[in-house]
């Protein structure tokens, strides 16, 4: 089913999937090699317990959208893509939408309002319960000419999807308290932070350090759980209190 070069994604994405604890972990591995799978512009997981409730929603996607597009996809009560986990279930294979009125009848009834988010498609495939949770995927905005393609990577790489949104919705196994991280960090996590105490910009620590803005945004994103930080500011003071910086 796939080539040599799809195979290699394949197992590049497996690998990377273990290492999905957090949701900019999951935002970076969305748009890493898994696009080149899965080319979309929008993706919904939702996760369920095992009477069919919304555990998690988690929407990714590269560009700005508008909240009352995202509400309207995603809310728990009337958002399209939980109500299609209701009704529709777990089925066979990925279910498609087309703006032309093209795609599986199962999701005719839902023309009208995934229309009006603006999307062109959609697949949607779910995983059915796998011991007490199920998980369902809606893939938006995949090119016309790959739809197929893409349904039959969906069911291969359903397991990733499913085994990585159910990490995000579980307790995390250690959290941050005075006196302990939950790693040590990097020599290179170490430096950005140290530029970071002196107040530079994500552009001016990419110049000091020859990587791009985009790169320190993603260490970052990495560094603020370990940490137990929420933004910056925390993270410099937890780093001081830590004296993580001083290694620097």
């Amino acid at each position: 089913m796939l080539n040599a070069a799809e195979q290699e994604y394949f197992l590049g994405i497996a690998e990377a999937a273990v290492a999905v604890h957090s949701a900019p972990d999951f935002f970076l591995w969305t748009q890493g090699q898994l696009q080149a799978l899965l080319p979309h512009a929008l993706l919904i997981g939702l996760l369920l317990d095992g009477s069919g409730s919304p555990l998690r929603c988690e929407a990714v996607h590269a560009s700005v959208l508008p909240a009352s597009t995202l509400a309207l996809l995603c809310d728990a009560d009337t958002g399209v893509v939980p109500r299609l986990a209701r009704l529709v279930g777990p089925a066979l294979a990925p279910l498609q939408w087309q703006r032309d009125g093209g795609g599986s009848a199962a999701l005719m009834a839902f023309d009208a309002p995934l229309a009006a988010s603006g999307f062109s498609n959609m697949l949607l495939y779910g995983s059915g319960s796998t011991g007490g949770s199920a998980s369902v995927f809606a893939l938006f905005d995949i090119p016309p000419d790959q739809l197929e393609r893409t349904a039959r990577c969906l069911v291969l790489l359903l397991p990733q999807l499913h085994l990585a949104l159910g990490r995000l919705a579980a307790p995390a196994a250690r959290q941050w308290t005075p006196g302990s991280a939950a790693r040590a960090l990097s020599g290179r996590e170490q430096q950005i932070l140290a530029l970071l105490r002196e107040g530079k910009k994500n552009a001016e620590i990419g110049a000091s350090l020859g990587i791009s803005a985009l790169t320190v945004k993603n260490h970052l994103q990495r560094i603020y759980p370990v940490l137990g930080a929420r933004n910056r500011t925390e993270a410099v003071a937890r780093c001081q209190s830590l004296r993580l910086l001083a290694r620097a």
